[in-house]
């Protein structure tokens, strides 16, 4: 389900409409930061949006089975996926194009996006 979109989280989830995963970053210190924050919460500084690889490992996942959402199929898996960018740079995602029990921390994945009406919601699927 996508959020909201506002002027600090927009880049974030219309980047997928030319490929690009684009995330703040600050532009005193370098830091990446989450989607959606308005200043660096290390330094302060201001931040602006920039294209990461969208190469990540899976950091930590689960698999679900309920039916929360009768538009998703069960069972499926959430993950923390950790992006190479930036040790602790990770982002809660969805893990697709690989069955469920498949799935392992450590494993390589790649971002892909999934139109959802305004919004490109950002999947990973194993390289």
């Amino acid at each position: 389900m996508v959020p909201e979109l506002t002027e600090a989280n927009r880049p974030f989830w219309t980047g997928g409409a030319t490929g690009q995963l684009l995330l703040p970053r600050c532009e005193a210190c370098g830091r990446w930061v989450d989607p959606g924050e308005e200043a660096c919460g290390d330094c302060g500084g201001p931040l602006s949006s920039q294209a990461v690889s969208g190469r990540a490992t899976v950091f930590t996942y689960t698999v679900n089975t309920q039916a929360w959402n009768p538009d998703l199929p069960v069972p499926y898996v959430v993950a923390l996926v950790e992006l190479e960018e930036q040790e602790g740079l990770r982002l809660a995602t969805n893990i697709v194009g690989c069955e469920p029990d498949e799935v392992r921390i450590g494993m390589p994945v790649q971002v892909l996006f999934e139109h959802q009406g305004e919004a490109y919601v950002p999947l990973f699927q194993p390289v």
